[in-house]
Formats: C-alpha cells, sequence, structure tokens
C-alpha cells in the first residue's frame, strides 16, 4: 500500500524537483559571471533549501544534529558515508555556513542542471576515481582551497553510495592527501542516516514516510594526530552512529 501511495506522490516530487533545478541552472549562471562567488554561494543556499524542502512532498523530513560546537576560522574536512545524492544536497544546506566543497565523481559533473554547474564552479573538485594521477592534483588544490580560505571540504570516502545504508569499505589516500596539505584543519566525521531510503526502488518511485538525519561528531585536529589513528577515529565515529534498518 505503501509503494502505491508513493507512485503520485513521486510524479509531483519529480516535476518540483527538476523544475527547481532547471530554474537554477541560468540563475547560478548570472550570480556567478556577473555578480561572483557571493551571489553564486547565496544562490545555491536557496536552491539547496527548495530542493530539501521539496522532500515534503514525498513525507520525508531531514534534520542535522551537532555533537560538538567545531572551531571557527579553520578549515573544515567534513568525513561521510555515503547513501545518495541527497547526502550532497543535505549536506549543502545544513552546513551552508561552512562554504563545503565536495570531492565527487567525475560522472556528476555533467547532465544534471543546477547540481553539475555547482560543481564545475563552485569550488568543488570532480575525480575519477579510476584514476590516480588526475585525482591526487585534484584533491592536493582542494586542500589548498580550504587552508587558504579557512572553508570547508567533504569527502565520502567509501567512494560508492549504498544501496541499502551498510557502509562499505573505507578508503584512506583521499582523506590523506587533504589532510596533508591542509595542515591546519580539523576533520569532522559526519554519519547520515536514511538518505538511502528515499531511493530505494532505485529512480521510480521514491519512499515516502522517512527522517533523514546528519549527525555532525566531535572534530579532531589534524595537527599532533598520528594519521593512521585520526582515520581509524574518524571511521569509528561515522560507521559506530549508522542505524541498519529496513
Amino acid at each position: 500500500m505503501k509503494k502505491i501511495i508513493s507512485y503520485p506522490l513521486s510524479v509531483v516530487f519529480c516535476i518540483l524537483f527538476f523544475c527547481i533545478i532547471c530554474l537554477f541552472q541560468p540563475i547560478q549562471y548570472i550570480c556567478f559571471n556577473v555578480f561572483g562567488y557571493k551571489a553564486h554561494k547565496k544562490s545555491v543556499d536557496v536552491l539547496s533549501f527548495l530542493e530539501m524542502s521539496v522532500l515534503l512532498v514525498i513525507v520525508t523530513t531531514a534534520k542535522i544534529e551537532f555533537k560538538a560546537d567545531l572551531p571557527k576560522d579553520k578549515p573544515l574536512i567534513f568525513v561521510s558515508n555515503h547513501q545518495s545524492l541527497y547526502d550532497i544536497i543535505g549536506m549543502t544546506w545544513f552546513l551552508r555556513n561552512y562554504h563545503p566543497k565536495f570531492v565527487s565523481k567525475i560522472e556528476l559533473g555533467k547532465g544534471i542542471p543546477s547540481i553539475s554547474y555547482n560543481l564545475n564552479h563552485g569550488g568543488s573538485v570532480l575525480i575519477d576515481r579510476k584514476d590516480p594521477k588526475q585525482a591526487l592534483p585534484e584533491l592536493k588544490k582542494l586542500a589548498e582551497y580550504i587552508q587558504k580560505t579557512n572553508r570547508s571540504a567533504v569527502i565520502y570516502p567509501e567512494g560508492t553510495r549504498s544501496r541499502n545504508g551498510v557502509p562499505g569499505t573505507f578508503a584512506s589516500s583521499g582523506l590523506k592527501m587533504l589532510c596533508k596539505y591542509a595542515p591546519d584543519a580539523w576533520v569532522v566525521p559526519v554519519t547520515i542516516n536514511n538518505s538511502w531510503k528515499v531511493f530505494r526502488y532505485r529512480l521510480f518511485p521514491f519512499d515516502i514516510g522517512n527522517c533523514l538525519k546528519f549527525t555532525i561528531h566531535p572534530p579532531i585536529e589534524i595537527k599532533g594526530c598520528d594519521y593512521k589513528l585520526l582515520f581509524e577515529m574518524t571511521e569509528k565515529a561515522i560507521v559506530g552512529d549508522i542505524v541498519i534498518s529496513k
């Protein structure tokens, strides 16, 4: 019955979501090319707010919980598990005050109105997971950027999203590169729960009646911390808070 009800709601959700991202494609272009970074950032904030709001159509909400205060005027590296496209949208909105820039797979850099434009022009980097020679310079560039600007990077060390909430293997090389070239940064573990449920049936329909939760764990200072220990602490914090449910 729940899946049957989801069909008409999913149609409305798709129409609204598509209209929003198509509308903000030219808005972002104008903001970025005419008014610069600040205007573009504001347009992305509004875009992500609307993308989060449209979840209400499928009776889904989202919330964030901070378990500790985050350092001010310091670069931050948010490290999270990965479940769906809404991980990026949710973190763009909830972490907007930290100017998040994403380490994203290169495939998302084209073909998606607004989202691809922001990834290409908003300071994020697009990496080819099959080509370390391409990925490493991009990670270095992002690390140097947040080190200079005291903004933040977001990385999903699983590499690919979980289809059922069960976390995959965490790769350490990407985070290590960010830590190396942003030595003043703090690593912030993030646990995302229930994002995968929106896409439980893959592309259509969308599941209804869920609550996406973003949990921000206490930050870990890179300076003075052995990287192996830092990575283990980060992974433990993320995975330890994941709730596996049907």
